[in-house]
C-alpha cells in the first residue's frame, strides 16, 4: 500500500514541477497537433492488432461469431487495417453471412485494388448469394493475379457446373488435375459434368479413377452406384452402394440408393430396411420418407404411406415423388381433390408419373 501511494505521490510532483503556460507559434501549434494525431493513429493501430490477434486465435478455435466481432473492433481502431478487413470477410463467408462478407471485401478493395486474395473470397460471397455474374467476373480478377492457384480453378469449375456450363467446367477440372494429379475430388466432379451431359460410361470411368486416389469417399462409391442404376447394370449398382456403406456406415444417401435399386428388383422387404435405416441416421432426409411411402402403399397401409409422404413435403417442399405417393394414398383414402392436386404438383415439379395420373384420373 506505501508503495503504491509512493509512486502516485511522485508522479504528481512531476506534474506539478513541469507544469506551466506554454506561448507557442502557429507552426509550432501545427506540428504539435500533428505529433499528437500521430501518436493517436499509434496508440488506434496497437489496439487494433490486440483486437486482431484476438480475432485470429478465436477464428482457430472456431468460435468465428466472436471472431468477426473482434476483427471489427480492428477496423474500428484503424480504417485501413487491411487484414483486419479480409480476415473478417473470410469468417463471414465461414458463417455464410454472404451479404456481409461481399460488403466487407467492397471496402477492402476499395482500399487497396491490388489485394489479390479479396476477388476469391468476394467471388465466393456473390456464390453463396447466387450472384453467378459477380462470381464469375470476381474469379477471373483473382486469376489474373494468380493463375495457377488450383483453389481458384476449381471454385470456378464448380460455378461453371451450378451454370451448367459443363464443358468449361470439365476444362477447369482438367486444369486442376493437370496441378494436383492425385486430388481425388477433381476427377469426381469432372465425372459429374460427364453424368449431366448424358455420358455415363464416361462419367464412371472418372469416378473409378476418384477411388484409385482415394479409397475412403463413399460419395464416390455412390456416384458410381447410381450412375450403374441409371444405367440398369443393377448388380453393379449394389456392389458400389454396398462398397459405399463399408466406408462409412452412417452415409444415409447410399441406404436410400441402395433401397431404391432393391425396390427396382422388387425387394421390397430390404428396401424397407435401407429407406428405415436412412431414417434412422438422419431424420430429415426427405427422399427416405418418400421412398417408404411407396412401399407402404404397395403394402396398403394408405394413411401411413400418407404420413410418410407429408413429412418428406414437410422437410423438402419441392420433392415431386412424395407429392406423387401423397397423392396416390389420399386417392385409396378416398380424398380424390386431394390426390388430383397432389399429381399436379407432381407433374409441375417434372414427375413423369404425376402428369400421367393427373391426365388419367382428374377433370383438366
Amino acid at each position: 500500500m506505501k508503495k503504491i501511494s509512493f509512486i502516485f505521490l511522485f508522479t504528481l510532483c512531476i506534474g506539478n514541477y513541469f507544469s506551466q503556460v506554454e506561448i507557442l507559434s502557429a507552426k509550432e501549434k501545427a506540428f504539435k497537433d500533428s505529433i499528437a494525431q500521430i501518436n493517436e493513429a499509434a496508440n488506434a493501430s496497437a489496439e487494433g492488432k490486440e483486437a486482431y490477434n484476438r480475432g485470429i486465435n478465436l477464428f482457430s478455435e472456431k468460435k468465428t461469431i466472436e471472431a468477426v466481432k473482434e476483427f471489427e473492433k480492428a477496423i474500428q481502431s484503424d480504417p485501413k487495417f487491411l487484414a483486419a478487413y479480409y480476415n473478417k470477410g473470410v469468417a463471414e463467408n465461414e458463417l455464410e453471412m454472404f451479404s456481409a462478407a461481399a460488403s466487407t471485401f467492397n471496402k477492402l478493395i476499395s482500399i487497396d485494388s491490388s489485394y489479390s486474395k479479396a476477388y476469391f473470397q468476394r467471388a465466393k460471397a456473390f456464390f453463396g448469394l447466387k450472384e453467378y455474374d459477380g462470381a464469375e467476373k470476381n474469379y477471373e480478377k483473382a486469376l489474373k493475379f494468380d493463375p495457377n492457384n488450383v483453389k481458384i480453378i476449381y471454385n470456378y469449375g464448380v460455378l461453371r457446373f451450378m451454370q451448367q456450363d459443363y464443358k468449361d467446367a470439365i476444362t477447369k477440372f482438367t486444369r486442376c488435375i493437370q496441378i494436383e494429379p492425385n486430388t481425388a475430388f477433381y476427377y469426381n466432379d469432372r465425372g459429374s459434368c460427364y453424368r449431366m451431359m448424358g455420358d455415363l460410361p464416361k462419367a464412371i470411368l472418372e469416378y473409378e479413377e476418384a477411388t484409385k486416389r482415394n479409397s475412403n469417399l463413399a460419395f464416390v462409391y455412390n456416384n458410381i452406384g447410381t450412375s450403374k442404376k441409371k444405367m440398369k447394370d443393377f448388380p453393379g449398382a449394389m456392389i458400389a452402394f454396398n462398397k459405399a456403406i463399408a466406408v462409412d456406415p452412417k452415409f444415409y444417401m447410399a441406404y436410400v440408393n441402395r433401397g431404391a435399386t432393391y425396390f427396382t428388383q422388387g425387394k421390397q422387404n430390404e428396401a424397407e430396411k435401407d429407406f428405415l435405416q436412412a431414417k434412422q441416421i438422419n431424420e430429415n432426409c426427405a427422399q427416405a420418407y418418400a421412398n417408404l411411402a411407396s412401399i407402404l402403399i404397395l403394402k396398403k397401409e394408405y394413411q401411413l404411406a400418407f404420413d410418410n409422404a407429408q413429412t418428406a413435403i414437410d422437410i423438402d417442399k419441392f420433392n415431386g415423388a412424395a407429392y406423387l405417393n401423397r397423392g396416390i394414398a389420399r386417392e385409396m383414402l378416398r380424398d380424390m381433390k386431394g390426390a388430383c392436386e397432389d399429381w399436379y404438383k407432381a407433374k409441375e415439379l417434372g414427375v413423369e408419373l404425376g402428369k400421367s395420373y393427373h391426365s388419367t384420373n382428374c377433370n383438366n
